[in-house]
C-alpha cells in the first residue's frame, strides 16, 4: 500500500509498504479522507514543538471499516468512521477522572505516532465513532470541529452571551459556530480580513472587529461596555493572547484554545479586578466528537473544504497551502 511520511522538515515521500496487521481490540481501517491542519503545517515547516521525524502525519480522518471484532460499539465491516485520534492510557489521574484529551502518556495519530497519510491504518476500536450519515468531506472536519465543541463545553456557554473569538482559521470557525448553535452571539476578532469576511457571511457570526489599537473600543461599543463574558483564542499568536484580557468582562473566562510556544505575561492587577477565570482546552473527547457529528448539518462545510486533492497531487500543492495568498481554509487529501 502506498503512504506520505514526513522525512524531515520541508521533505515529503511517496512510498510503499505492506498493508498493517491488526492485533485484538483494533480494527483495520481505509482511509478514504485526511484533512490537513495547522499541525501538518508546522511540522512540515520544522516548527512543531516535540516532533520527531520521520513521521507519517494525519489525524482528521475520513474513513471506512475493513476488519473489526465483534464490539460494544456494533461497529461492523464496510461501516464509515470518524476516528477519535487521540490515544490515552486509560489509568493515569485525568483518565480515571473523565479527561482522557490531557492523558498524562497521551498519543496523537500523526504527532507522537504515525497518523493517517496512508491507505489503511489499524487503530484501537474504542476510538472509533460510527458515522455513515456522513460525507467524507464532514468526517475529515469532525475532529477539528470536536476542538471547538470542548472549549465550548469548557466555558460552558450559555444562551444570550456575548463571547468573542480571536482567530478566523479553522479552529476559529468552529468555535464559532458552535457557540452560536448553544445561543451565543459571537463577535469573530481577526487581522486578516478576508478570513473575516468567511466570518460573517458563511458562518453568519454577529459582529466582525479587525485586530488592533481600536478593538477593545469597537468591541465596549458593541456590548454597551460590558465587553464578552467569555473570549476564545484560537490563534495562538502571543500578541493576540496577551491582549484578550481587555476584550473581557468583568467575572468572565479566558479559554486559550490555540497554543503558543514560549512564555504569555499579564498585568496581574488587570486581570485580578476582572477577576477573570482562565482555562486551557486541550483536545476533546468522546462527548464532543458525539456532540458535532450531531450539529453537523448546521455546519457550512462546502465552503469550509476550499482545497481538495488526490493523494498523488498533495507534495506538489502542500508548499501552496503555507502561503495566506492561496485562501486556504481547509485542505483535504483524499485517499479513494
Amino acid at each position: 500500500m502506498k503512504y506520505i511520511v514526513c522525512e524531515e522538515p520541508g521533505a515529503f515521500q511517496l512510498k510503499e509498504k505492506d498493508v498493517p496487521k491488526r492485533k485484538a481490540g483494533e480494527a483495520l481501517l481505509k482511509i478514504k479522507k485526511v484533512g490537513i491542519c495547522g499541525t501538518d503545517l508546522h511540522a512540515y515547516g520544522g516548527n512543531q514543538p516535540f516532533f520527531t521525524y520521520p513521521r507519517i502525519l494525519g489525524h482528521e480522518l475520513a474513513s471506512e471499516v475493513l476488519e473489526i471484532d465483534e464490539n460494544a460499539e456494533g461497529i461492523k465491516i464496510g461501516d464509515k468512521v470518524v476516528v477519535m485520534p487521540y490515544l490515552s492510557c486509560g489509568t493515569c489521574i485525568a483518565c480515571k477522572n473523565g479527561k482522557t484529551n490531557c492523558c498524562t502518556q497521551i498519543k496523537v495519530l500523526g504527532v507522537h505516532i504515525d497518523g493517517g497519510m496512508q491507505q489503511q491504518i489499524t487503530v484501537p476500536t474504542n476510538v472509533l465513532l460510527k458515522a455513515n450519515n456522513l460525507s467524507d468531506n464532514e468526517m475529515a472536519i469532525v475532529e477539528p470541529l470536536a476542538i471547538g465543541a470542548h472549549g465550548i463545553r469548557r466555558a460552558q456557554i450559555k444562551s444570550g452571551e456575548i463571547v468573542a473569538v480571536v482567530g478566523c482559521g479553522p479552529i476559529g470557525i468552529g468555535i464559532m459556530k458552535l457557540a452560536q448553535i448553544a445561543g451565543a452571539k459571537v463577535i469573530a476578532i481577526d487581522m486578516n480580513e478576508q478570513r473575516l469576511a468567511y466570518a460573517k457571511d458563511k458562518i453568519g457570526v454577529d459582529y466582525v472587529v479587525k485586530a488592533g489599537e481600536s478593538a477593545v473600543e469597537e468591541i465596549s461599543k458593541i456590548t454597551n461596555g460590558d465587553l464578552c463574558t467569555a473570549v476564545f483564542d484560537a490563534s495562538g499568536n502571543k500578541f493576540a493572547l496577551e491582549a484578550c484580557p481587555s476584550y473581557m468582562a468583568h467575572g468572565g473566562r479566558f479559554v486559550l484554545v490555540g497554543l503558543s510556544k514560549g512564555d504569555l505575561t499579564y498585568n496581574h492587577p488587570a486581570i485580578h479586578a476582572k477577576e477573570i477565570t482562565l482555562m486551557c482546552s486541550r483536545n476533546a473527547t468522546t462527548e464532543d466528537f458525539e456532540h458535532v457529528i450531531s450539529v453537523l448539518n448546521q455546519f457550512p462545510t462546502e465552503s469550509f473544504v476550499t482545497h481538495q486533492v488526490d493523494f498523488t497531487e498533495m507534495i506538489a500543492n502542500f508548499d501552496s497551502w503555507l502561503k495566506p495568498e492561496t485562501g486556504v481554509m481547509k485542505a483535504t487529501v483524499s485517499f479513494n
